[in-house]
C-alpha cells in the first residue's frame, strides 16, 4: 500500500497545477508506472481539454509497456461522453488491467460507474488510497455536489484586537490592515475561486475592483448584495470588465457584463443566494464582507472555510470583527501580518 500512496501522492501534487483553471471539472492528476519508474504522468490543465489519464497516456512511449503497467489517478476516471471521451475506456482500450485510484467521484454522472466499466473489462482495480488527502484536494468540487451549494471560504483583516475597520474610515482613509505581501495573497485567492461576495457598505466605503490585477489568473465572477441599489454607478463594480451580479430587491434591466437578479429580503437570502449560484454551476465563493455580511454566513453556519488576517496594530475603537468557532488548520507569516486558515468544528 505505501508504494500506491507515493504514486497518488504525486497525482495529488500534478492535479493542484490545475487550481482555478479547470472549473466546472475537478483538478485530476495521473501517472502510469512501469517496472517502478514513472513512464507517463499530466494532469486536467482546463475545462474541455484532455483530462489526465489522457495526459499520462499520450506521455508513454512505447504502447507495448501498457499491458504491465499499473495507471494511478486521483480520482475515479470517468464512465460518460462529455467534451471529451470517457477516460476509462481509453484505459481498458490500452490494455491497462491495474487501476489504482484515490477516491470515487461524487458526480452523478460518474459516482463509481467508471470503476465498474474498469472492473467489468477484466481491470485490477484499487479503491481508496490517500482517499482523505484526494477529497480535499477537491474539496471544491465535493461539496458542490454533495451539499449543493457552492465551498464557502470567509475572509477579513482585522487588528490585534479584534478590529475589522474603524468607525469613522472617512477620517482614516485610507486604511489598511493588509500589507503589501498579504495583497499579493488575496489576488492568488481570488484567481482560484469563481467567485467572489461583497455587501453594500463595503462596495460604497472602500469601492473594490475585486479582480486579480496583482495576480496572473481569470479574476472571479463578482457578487454584490444591494438591497436597494445605493451603490453609486461610478462604483468600480459597474465598470463591466468583469462580469458582476447585483442582488437586490428591485426590478432591473441587465446591463453589458452586469446583471441584477431579484431576491425576497423578507427570507434568508444568503440560502437564496447560494441556491442560485449552485443552479449557475459556481462551486467556489469568496466572501469579503462587510462584517454584516459575513455574520449572516456565520449565523447560519454556511462555511467551509476561514482566513483571517491579523496585523500587530492596536486600535482604541472601531467596527469589530465576526466572531468565529473554528479550529486553525494553517498559519503563514507575512512579516507584520499573520494568516490564520481555519475550518468549522
Amino acid at each position: 500500500m505505501k508504494i500506491h500512496e507515493k504514486y497518488i501522492n504525486r497525482c495529488i501534487q500534478l492535479a493542484k497545477n490545475g487550481l482555478g483553471s479547470t472549473y466546472p471539472n475537478p483538478m485530476v492528476g495521473s501517472v502510469i508506472v512501469y517496472d517502478n519508474k514513472i513512464i507517463g504522468e499530466g494532469w486536467h490543465q482546463k475545462a474541455g481539454e484532455a483530462h489526465a489519464e489522457v495526459n499520462a497516456i499520450h506521455q508513454v512511449k512505447e504502447n507495448s509497456l501498457f499491458k504491465h503497467a499499473t495507471i494511478y489517478v486521483s480520482l475515479e476516471p470517468c464512465s460518460h461522453f462529455g467534451k471529451t471521451p470517457p477516460c476509462s475506456d481509453l484505459i481498458i482500450a490500452m490494455g491497462i488491467k491495474k487501476v489504482v485510484i484515490g477516491t470515487i467521484d461524487p458526480f452523478a454522472k460518474v459516482a463509481g460507474r467508471g470503476i465498474q466499466k474498469l472492473i467489468a473489462a477484466g481491470c485490477d482495480v484499487v479503491v481508496g488510497v490517500l482517499e482523505k488527502e484526494c477529497q480535499e484536494l477537491n474539496k471544491r468540487f465535493f461539496t458542490f455536489h454533495q451539499k449543493k451549494r457552492p465551498y464557502l471560504i470567509l475572509k477579513w483583516a482585522q487588528t490585534q484586537n479584534g478590529f475589522i475597520a474603524p468607525s469613522l474610515q472617512q477620517e482614516r482613509e485610507p486604511v489598511w490592515i493588509s500589507n503589501r505581501y498579504n495583497k499579493l495573497l488575496v489576488h492568488k485567492w481570488r484567481s482560484e475561486e469563481q467567485a467572489i461576495l461583497v455587501g453594500t457598505q463595503t462596495a460604497i466605503k472602500d469601492n473594490p475592483k475585486l479582480d486579480t490585477r496583482l495576480w496572473m489568473g481569470k479574476s472571479p465572477l463578482r457578487l454584490v448584495i444591494d438591497k436597494n441599489l445605493r451603490i453609486p454607478k461610478e462604483s468600480y463594480l459597474y465598470n463591466q470588465k468583469v462580469k458582476t451580479i447585483f442582488f437586490t430587491e428591485k426590478e432591473m434591466g441587465n446591463l453589458e457584463n452586469v446583471e441584477f437578479k431579484k431576491l425576497d429580503f423578507s427570507q434568508d437570502i444568503i440560502s437564496q443566494l447560494c441556491d442560485y449560484l449552485y443552479d449557475l454551476g459556481i462551486q467556489s465563493l469568496i466572501i469579503e464582507g462587510g462584517g454584516k455580511t459575513l455574520e449572516q454566513f456565520i449565523a447560519l453556519e454556511y462555511w467551509d472555510e476561514a482566513r483571517i488576517t491579523q496585523n500587530e496594530s492596536e486600535w482604541k475603537d472601531g467596527i469589530l470583527a465576526p466572531l468565529i468557532e473554528g479550529e486553525i488548520t494553517k498559519e503563514i507569516k507575512l512579516q507584520d501580518n499573520l494568516v490564520r486558515y481555519y475550518e468549522p468544528k
